[in-house]
């Protein structure tokens, strides 16, 4: 009895300290296997962020574990420390083995695979790029539309603008003929508007007409006889197309043509056997005598005497139109 106590006594702690020594050895064991591990994931992330520089590629996303522990290991810590050392020994948890490594036919593979994915972006633009030239192509088509629409446009407008100025000459015509005086092949017309003698010609002409230009002695008595019974019995000037802006005393017709008679105004002489006549009067001398300041020509209503004036006064006008 004494022999078995002892036998106990002497094998029971060598037992015991032979599983101590079994489990810091797993536990030896297991810490220089995950550090391997970790070296091993260590390689791996470098050579593919060295591939990634290689293709210029963006950096992928990090390990959400980044201390390098496979989650089955985090688990297998957290149930050892809570159930303790008795559980830790009852339950294991098997161990999968660390990745290989990736081989040069892999990394041929994945450079292959992202040549293929920019060659479809390369496609993909390459179509967005053809639909962009066919809308500027159907934009220029329909930009070379519209000129030619506004073209069209405008040359309409420009003929119609001419035959609205068409209208006005043969209406002013055909109303200086049938309001006016109407003398051989010419018709007078006065207006009552006042305006300076240049915009009077331009009146005039934008209906079919100019300023009026008694040719002979006999339209100038037939005209003088026409504003006097439109005015009388008021005396008005009124414009005549005879002028000398071109040389002072070179009077001339506004087509151009010569003036070859002239009915000037004259002061009123003394009757025979009348004492010596007194100055002529200031507001009756006579014409022209306003020299290079008074060079156009205007008509006396009430005797048809012509005065030079200055071309800027506004006055009557009266317009002659061919019949």
């Amino acid at each position: 009895m004494q022999a078995a106590w002892l036998l106990g006594a002497l094998v029971v702690p060598q037992l015991l300290g032979f599983s101590h020594g079994a489990r810091g050895a797993d536990r030896e064991w297991e810490g220089v296997w995950g550090g391997a591990q970790e070296e091993e994931r260590e390689r791996e992330a470098l050579m593919l962020k060295h591939l990634q520089e290689a293709l210029g590629l963006p950096a992928g996303r990090r390990d959400e574990n980044p201390e390098g522990i496979p989650e089955d290991k985090e688990t297998w810590g957290t149930e050892e420390d809570g159930q303790g050392e008795e559980e830790e020994e009852a339950t294991a948890t098997p161990y999968s083995g660390p990745s290989p490594s990736p081989t040069p036919e892999d990394t041929v593979t994945y450079i292959l695979g992202r040549l293929a994915g920019l060659d479809a972006g390369l496609h993909q633009l390459h179509v967005r790029l053809h639909a962009l030239d066919t809308r500027m192509v159907e934009l220029t088509r329909g930009l070379r539309q519209l000129r030619e629409a506004a073209g069209d446009t405008r040359d309409a407008v420009e003929a119609l603008q001419e035959a609205q100025s068409r209208a006005e000459r043969e209406h002013g015509r055909l109303e200086g003929c049938l309001k006016g005086l109407r003398l051989g092949h010419k018709c007078f017309l006065l207006s009552r508007d006042f305006e300076a003698q240049a915009a009077a010609q331009a009146r005039c002409v934008a209906r079919g007409g100019s300023l009026a230009q008694p040719a002979d002695r006999q339209q100038m008595e037939a005209l003088t006889r026409y504003l006097r019974a439109a005015l009388a019995p008021y005396n008005w000037p009124v414009w005549l197309g005879v002028h000398d802006r071109r040389a002072e005393g070179l009077y001339l017709f506004e087509n151009g043509q010569r003036v070859s008679f002239f009915a000037w105004h004259r002061a009123p002489r003394p009757e025979p056997g009348a004492g010596p006549s007194p100055a002529p009067h200031p507001l009756s001398p006579n014409q022209p005598n306003g020299g290079t300041l008074e060079n156009c020509v205007a008509q006396a209503s009430d005797d048809g005497s012509w005065w030079d004036h200055d071309c800027e006064r506004r006055l009557y006008y009266v317009c002659e139109y061919p019949f």
